[in-house]
């Protein structure tokens, strides 16, 4: 988005709940449009009079994505060609001639030919690993790197890679916008290197200071074996991890560059591999990270908004309420609400969280490694851990709905009551106190999501009591000028 705002252009954007994008810093400057590939009906005013339509759409790590992503680019295309869309954009994979491909570079080759097929202009950027901030690929290789020091590989980490910076990717994605009209085809996308897997992890090693890195390849590890263990390892749950490691089986090469006589390359050439890891890791660094691949909807994870009490009449939903009186003004309160989970953790009894984690992850979950895209604030429909945003209201309530894996649909509402409008004791006077309100919600699902909420209700008193506790000593220690860095105990 603000990279085709920056090139002048007006945007509309298509999603399946606008609301969930209405803390992004560029949502003024665009259209938004309820809609979803899924949906013919749906698309047929998302796509009206629109001149060219970006397809940024994969239903990878769901069941049967291939079929899916199949039917949403027919449907996608069919609209298109009947709102007279003048170019359809499309970024998919490299997929090497003559190899038995991957069911995901099978699904991306596939969409990129319904495209192509559909009667309107396409242009279809087929790029391999994207190095870059946000990037699923790019996270798989920092963790499996970073935590690493030594580790035994499947064969894949031998296989031939031409990797791109997303700031290339970026500049394509813009530059296909302005394409020849009557241009419709496919251009491989790549950047300056060529390097296997193992390569990559050794250069990333240098770049970001660390020891040099010893992999060990064996035969032995299937890419189900290597996904789960990739799961483990890295943020990236084993779900959207397996269709991944999966296509590391096949060298991805770019083989022409015609591009550049539409697009051309900067004066300067496109960036190298190990420029475009330090300017990711800076990027982490400066919590500059424009979007994530977590942002995405999780596969398998609940999208049910928290019900209305009308609505909800007649069902069960299980409630644990904490209030708490804090000497500190809301701005304090606020400030540590919205700066939790990540590296600042959940305030309470930290070894249970991280078990809770654990076990996510090894039953196909997300766990707790997805952290935070910044540190102190957060938008709606971004992650926090195994949480998603689903509503902020600034000093007053943040909700997170859980997507970890559960016999039914959990909430937690952390959220303060009282005059809002003090931002700090300097407003607000020495002494000043504030209402803390901590609510936890389970809907359960079956016999198992009642079972399953009485099981760990005896333990809610130290889990959820002592995370109100110590969220208002870290406000309180805030309020004093003390900067809440650590988790409490």
């Amino acid at each position: 988005m603000p990279e085709l705002l920056a090139a002048g252009y007006r945007v509309r954007v298509m999603a399946r709940q606008p609301q969930s994008l209405r803390d992004r810093p560029w949502a003024g400057d665009v259209e938004m449009v309820r809609a979803d590939a899924s949906d013919a009906q749906s698309l047929v005013a998302a796509l009206d009079a629109v001149d060219v339509a970006y397809y940024l759409i994969h239903a990878l790590g769901t069941r049967g994505f291939e079929r899916t992503d199949r039917e949403n680019a027919r449907r996608f295309g069919d609209a298109a060609r009947a709102a007279s869309v003048g170019r359809l954009v499309y970024l998919g994979g490299l997929a090497p001639e003559g190899e038995e491909l991957s069911a995901h570079l099978r699904s991306r080759l596939e969409v990129g030919e319904t495209l192509l097929a559909s009667g309107v202009p396409t242009a279809v950027l087929r790029a391999a690993v994207i190095i870059g901030s946000g990037s699923a690929s790019f996270e798989m290789l920092r963790y499996l790197t970073e935590r690493l020091p030594a580790m035994i590989t499947p064969r894949w980490v031998d296989t031939r890679i031409q990797p791109i910076a997303i700031r290339d990717v970026l500049r394509y994605l813009v530059g296909a916008a302005a394409l020849p009209a009557e241009l419709s085809r496919s251009f491989d996308i790549g950047g300056p290197d060529v390097l296997t897997y193992r390569q990559m992890m050794h250069r990333y090693a240098a770049v970001a200071g660390l020891s040099r890195r010893i992999i060990v390849p064996v035969p032995v590890l299937t890419p189900t074996l290597s996904s789960h263990w990739v799961g483990l390892i890295t943020p990236v749950p084993s779900t959207i991890a397996k269709p991944l490691v999966d296509s590391l089986r096949n060298e991805v090469i770019a083989h022409e560059h015609e591009i550049a006589r539409h697009v051309p390359d900067p004066p300067e050439g496109l960036l190298g591999f190990d420029r475009a890891v330090e300017l990711a890791l800076q990027r982490i660094k400066d919590a500059e990270v424009v979007t994530r691949w977590s942002s995405a909807s999780v596969p398998g994870a609940p999208s049910d908004p928290l019900p209305t009490d009308p609505d909800w009449a007649g069902g069960s939903l299980y409630e644990d309420v904490r209030r708490r009186e804090v000497q500190a003004s809301p701005g304090s309160l606020w400030r540590v609400l919205e700066g939790i989970g990540g590296d600042r953790g959940w305030y309470s009894f930290p070894l249970a969280w991280r078990v809770r984690g654990l076990a996510d992850r090894l039953v196909g979950g997300v766990g707790l490694r997805r952290g935070r895209r910044d540190a102190e604030r957060v938008y709606v429909g971004e992650t926090i851990d195994f949480w998603r945003v689903e509503e902020r209201d600034e000093g007053r309530l943040l909700r997170l709905r859980a997507e970890m894996r559960l016999p039914g649909l959990a909430w937690l509402e952390l959220g303060i009551q009282g005059d809002t409008s003090q931002g700090s004791s300097q407003d607000a006077g020495q002494g000043s106190s504030t209402t803390y309100v901590q609510r936890a919600l389970f809907h359960p699902r079956g016999l198992l999501g009642h079972l399953y909420w009485w099981t760990v209700a005896p333990f809610h008193g130290v889990v959820f009591g002592g995370m109100a506790r110590n969220i208002a000593r870290a406000a309180e220690q805030l309020e004093r000028g003390k900067p809440v860095t650590t988790i409490p105990s």
